[in-house]
């Protein structure tokens, strides 16, 4: 019995996939068009899918307590690789994110340390609940100082580099982790409390006086919060051919491959602007769809499993939800530009394998 409900279970999800794949290709030959390169993206895309789902594979066949097992020795490998960026790392658009591999192509840590965070915050959250049945105020804080610097590491390393949206992933893993782990109400609201006085009291130093919050935080902060607050006015470049390509769209969109015009990185940060060009109100209707159903499959599977597989599908639907949340509300007008790609859907080596890695750790809850 057993065996056949997760056989339906493991059909269920590898389904979504499927569609997924296809929404993706289709979507990066389309903004292929558009760029007029010869980077390959689409070819690149179906070799990246090709080892993802021999990866997946392995992983099915592999139990997810290995990895928690060896939780602490890929949580010390992912930091010394995010340390080791910013010496060695290859710059691009002024962030030190990615290594260069030559013949493959760029490799991000960050994209991975996602996944290991999940793990490693998943396996203490268990460890902390089956010690304590009923822990005290002063047990609790103990055990969140541990988790703060857990997260703190790769969080300021991945802020150095500056990539600021994985650091915001790495927050909300946690807060959804802890959250489902039963920990008290009251440290959500003293943490978001405080988090909130900082924002505060930033943004009233960047409007305030500008020279200040160069002298106290640096110039390459005040350039990312510069760009954080561009999309209030919907100003850029990037932001405003990307909406018009969807606004144009209208109901069936411009046709397949038929982007309108031309926007920077429309395989990556701006696919959903490519695919809601092509195919309109109805086509992202549809793509809307399949991730929300997607989404509330993982929530009824986080429902039905154990602590620690609870735990982990938390993670990673925080993670996923947050990013589908992101990248497509960046390219409607409606948030600030992150840079955060939209799961399985844009073009990308590290990243495509770290949402595959996923799929594996799911197929074994």
């Amino acid at each position: 019995m057993r065996k056949s409900i997760d056989l339906k279970s493991n059909k269920q999800l590898y389904l979504y996939l499927i569609f997924f794949i296809f929404i993706s290709l289709i979507s990066i030959y389309s903004a292929e068009g558009i760029l007029n390169t010869n980077n390959n993206f689409f070819i690149k895309q179906i070799i990246w899918y090709s080892l993802g789902i021999i990866f997946v594979f392995l992983l099915s066949k592999l139990d997810n307590n290995i990895l928690l097992k060896s939780s602490n020795y890929l949580y010390i490998i992912g930091n010394i690789l995010l340390l080791l960026l910013l010496f060695f790392g290859k710059s691009i658009n002024n962030a030190k994110c990615w290594f260069s591999i030559p013949y493959i192509g760029s490799f991000q840590p960050s994209e991975f340390m996602k996944i290991i965070l999940i793990i490693v915050l998943s396996k203490k959250a268990d460890e902390f609940n089956n010690k304590f049945n009923s822990p005290t105020l002063k047990e609790e804080f103990i055990f969140l100082v541990k988790i703060f610097i857990i997260v703190a590491i790769p969080s300021i390393l991945t802020f150095l580099e500056p990539d600021t949206g994985v650091v915001l992933i790495y927050l909300l893993i946690t807060i959804l982790i802890l959250f489902i782990s039963g920990i008290r109400i009251r440290w959500f609201i003293l943490g978001i409390s405080i988090l909130l006085l900082c924002i505060i009291s930033i943004l009233l130093i960047y409007f305030l006086n500008k020279d200040l919050f160069i002298n106290l935080l640096g110039t390459d902060f005040f350039l990312r919060i510069d760009r954080l607050l561009d999309w209030t006015n919907k100003s850029g470049y990037q932001l405003e051919n990307g909406m018009i390509a969807i606004g144009s769209a209208g109901l069936f969109g411009h046709g397949f491959n038929k982007t309108p015009l031309y926007f920077p990185e429309p395989q990556t940060d701006f696919i959903f602007a490519v695919f809601a060009s092509n195919f309109g109100f109805i086509g992202s209707s549809i793509l809307l769809t399949i991730i929300l159903f997607f989404d509330l499959y993982l929530i009824s599977l986080a429902r039905k499993t154990s602590k620690i597989n609870k735990y982990i599908i938390s993670g990673i639907l925080g993670m996923l939800i947050y990013q589908q949340f992101q990248n497509i509300g960046m390219t409607l007008g409606i948030i600030p530009i992150t840079g955060i790609t939209l799961p399985f859907i844009s073009y990308g080596g590290s990243s495509l394998f770290s949402y595959m890695i996923i799929i594996g750790l799911i197929t074994n809850v």
